[in-house]
């Protein structure tokens, strides 16, 4: 008797992620979820690309978090626009709640909106939020087993980025072997080994960024 429930559940989100899908493409604004375990590095990541790029393009943050708003002021300092949606222990964000969320931004002339979900890698993957891509973080301290443990994250990313590399001299990750089972899963997925920390691998990020958001404005 549950399952339909979910099921409704389920389509509600996707009929209301479908809608934000076709706002977004008539605004021309890329927007990217990003999903990763606690501690991946999703908030320093985007405190890097925000600072960045900053003179290059407008972007803006939804922060999910189950309940501060620590996140947001770190990004907000960058001095993008940022709104906080706190879950109150909800594990994923919603269509409707990144809906509501929009309320609190200025989207006018925005490149690139961030949707920095949840920390966890097993629920965000099940809804669609409307963005255009999902972008999975993987730090080294995870463990190079996590494609395989955690299979549909890396399977609908368009992009992992394999962050706190300046860490393997002391951790047991097998880059390699990470990237192999993500390209497993899916052999399209862009990897980019990366420090959040010291900028190392960043440039290969930031331009797959430009030509995502390049692509996007074509088609609005």
């Amino acid at each position: 008797m549950q399952i339909p429930v979910v099921r409704n559940i389920l389509e509600a989100n996707a009929n209301e992620a479908s809608e934000l899908k076709d706002f977004f493409a008539q605004k021309g604004i890329l927007v990217l979820n990003l999903m990763s375990s606690p501690g991946a590095g999703k908030t320093t990541i985007l405190e890097r690309t925000l600072t960045d790029l900053r003179n290059e393009l407008r972007m803006a943050v939804i922060e999910g978090d189950l309940q501060t708003d620590n996140d947001a002021r770190r990004v907000a300092a960058t001095g993008a626009q940022a709104v906080q949606i706190n879950t109150e222990g909800g594990c994923h964000l919603t269509a409707s709640q990144i809906r509501a969320a929009l309320a609190s931004l200025d989207l006018g002339g925005l490149d690139i909106l961030f949707i920095e979900n949840v920390g966890n890698l097993v629920c965000p993957a099940e809804f669609d939020v409307g963005e255009d891509f999902k972008v999975t973080l993987l730090s080294v301290t995870e463990g190079d087993d996590k494609p395989e443990k955690y299979p549909l994250m890396f399977h609908i990313s368009a992009a992992t980025l394999l962050n706190k590399i300046d860490l393997l001299p002391y951790v047991d990750f097998n880059l390699a072997n990470a990237s192999r089972h993500a390209r497993t899963l899916n052999a399209d997925i862009s990897l980019f080994p990366v420090s959040a920390r010291t900028g190392e691998g960043l440039d290969a990020w930031y331009d797959w960024l430009r030509a995502r958001r390049a692509a996007k404005k074509k088609l609005a």
